[in-house]
């Protein structure tokens, strides 16, 4: 019932929408929109398919993890497996089979969805899937032909670390390791 009352309270209908930019990730539309008070403003924001994570977790308690470069900042950064979803009805599950055996070349007997994240609600409709997988089984890489990364191991307790002295500031591998550990009691 609070949920009822808070968006007649606070939401906002959409009038009108126009796509300003069509691109290959991005879709960067135009809204109208009318405000709880009646004034009218504009909404710029980011349609997106969504995405999905994976923390690829060894049976030595090591992550696989991954080096890439990430040009609107300029540097090497270091990340869990992850892609965004060809379409927005595919299906996370196996979009996170397939990034994880693109990216690394391994494959998985387990897969726990330990939940979703919207990186950014104030300007993106993105919301990305996470998932530990265990039982992992390494085979060929097969990166896309624009994709360049590097994959290495790292013990959980030390990603774990990282995270937490800043070394890692890449939200969904945040995320997604420290709830891992917190569901593995680490």
């Amino acid at each position: 019932m609070e949920d009822k009352k808070e968006m007649l309270e606070l939401g906002e209908k959409m009038v009108s929408s126009k796509e300003v930019y069509d691109g290959k990730l991005l879709h960067v539309y135009k809204d109208m929109v009318v405000l709880p008070n009646g004034r009218e403003t504009a909404r710029e924001l980011i349609r997106h398919n969504g995405a999905c994570a994976v923390v690829p977790l060894l049976d030595n308690g090591n992550v696989i993890a991954e080096r890439q470069f990430r040009y609107p900042f300029g540097e090497v950064v270091t990340e869990i497996p992850a892609g965004k979803l060809d379409s927005p009805d595919e299906d996370h599950l196996e979009a996170a089979k397939r990034e994880l055996r693109e990216e690394t070349g391994y494959e998985a007997t387990e897969w726990i969805e330990i939940g979703s994240l919207r990186p950014s609600v104030a300007y993106t409709t993105e919301v990305i899937w996470l998932y530990l997988a265990r039982g992992l089984k390494r085979g060929e890489r097969e990166l896309d032909e624009d994709e360049f990364l590097n994959v290495f191991e790292i013990p959980l307790e030390e990603f774990v670390e990282k995270i937490m002295n800043g070394e890692i500031t890449d939200s969904k591998t945040q995320i997604a390791v420290l709830k891992t550990a917190r569901l593995l009691g680490k």
